[in-house]
């Protein structure tokens, strides 16, 4: 990601909770923010270091943390089902809610993570990676797959 944003001038900075400095920065809060504020793209790699936690909770922790205004989860799937996209019958949500995601187990991300977004109001949005461009258009604020808010 960081190489892809490279090309338009995008300054980015990659950090990681665990300390792999030939590759990434120390994940400090601080840091980061201060990244931000400059106007960087700041990418958190590898999670937390530390057991129990997933890749998902990790993204929503430091979003929370970080006090952004969405999370952008690029994944394979184009956004949210209300059953298994190999359903043929499969309904894909423009928009669905925290509760929706946790009452139904939609599976956007753990419920850890959905729980986290919910209870510090970080909306998630949920796309394909493996389109051309989505990246591009999600960060422009295109609609792209589907938003996870409160409704």
């Amino acid at each position: 990601l960081a190489g892809c944003l490279r090309a338009p001038r995008i300054f980015s900075r990659v950090q990681s909770a665990i300390n792999m400095q030939e590759v990434s920065e120390p994940y400090i809060r601080r840091r980061a923010i201060r990244h931000m504020e400059k106007g960087r793209v700041v990418i958190l790699a590898a999670g937390t270091g530390n057991p129990y936690f997933t890749t998902d909770t990790t993204a929503a922790l430091r979003a929370c943390e970080l006090d952004v205004d969405v999370l952008m989860k690029a994944t394979k799937v184009d956004g949210v089902y209300d059953s298994a996209k190999k359903n043929p019958d499969a309904k894909r949500y423009d928009r669905v809610s925290y509760m929706e995601v946790l009452s139904k187990g939609l599976n956007v991300m753990d419920s850890t993570a959905t729980s986290l977004c919910m209870d510090n109001d970080v909306p998630m949005i949920v796309f394909d990676l493996t389109v051309k461009g989505n990246i591009s258009r999600a960060l422009k604020g295109e609609d792209v797959g589907t938003t996870v808010e409160s409704q």
